[in-house]
């Protein structure tokens, strides 16, 4: 899928997000936020200005979400993100509240929309991991001016084609038509168990 897409599903098909800033003495601190619009490199939310978050957010300028949907554990699509965050104001309150229109059931008059300010999520990286296929799907995207860094396990020029690693792969995700073996990334746990397993060390970790 491109960007956008990934977007539009945290927004329309999952919408409650678990996010995660960090606090004055380091510490992680966890809240339950919508994301209420996305455009194509973007994500907007709003929080109230006298919220320790909202002390977060300016502070620190940065967050992580994940954004879970599914009945349980292995039916389950989970989208995580890492980004910096800038606080646009309050122009774009009534696009979000007439596209969120539940809002008006927390802030009902003009008067105590006031106390509300919008964030975008303007530039990070994004995971996107699929438990209900069969080998699980996995895949990584980036927006704004960053670039994605490939990363994972894969297998050198030091492989001697043993089969070793075969056995203890539980996606069964590595390919062996040729040698080097391949590790097929989208599908991989990158529980590292090949690198740990090959006994010419041919498996790196990036």
């Amino acid at each position: 899928m491109e960007t956008k897409e990934y977007l539009k599903y945290i927004v329309e098909e999952i919408h409650t997000t678990i996010v995660a800033t960090v606090d004055d003495e380091g510490l992680p601190v966890t809240a339950a936020i919508d994301m209420m619009d996305y455009d194509n490199d973007s994500l907007y939310f709003l929080t109230a200005k006298g919220k320790g978050f909202y002390d977060r957010l300016t502070k620190r300028q940065f967050l992580a979400l994940t954004a879970m949907k599914g009945e349980d554990t292995m039916s389950s699509v989970a989208v995580s993100i890492r980004g910096k965050v800038r606080d646009l104001g309050h122009d774009k309150i009534p696009e979000l509240f007439k596209k969120n229109p539940y809002m008006h059931q927390i802030y009902p008059t003009e008067e105590s929309m006031k106390a509300l300010t919008v964030f975008q999520i303007y530039e990070g990286t994004g995971e996107w991991f699929d438990l209900s296929k069969k080998p699980i799907e996995r895949a990584s995207f980036n927006f704004g001016k960053v670039e994605i860094k490939r990363e994972g396990y894969f297998v050198t020029d030091n492989c001697i084609g043993c089969g070793s690693c075969l056995s203890v792969c539980p996606q069964s995700c590595i390919i062996t038509t040729g040698i080097p073996y391949v590790i097929e990334q989208e599908h991989c746990l990158r529980c590292g168990n090949c690198l740990n397993t090959c006994p010419a060390g041919a498996v790196v970790r990036r």
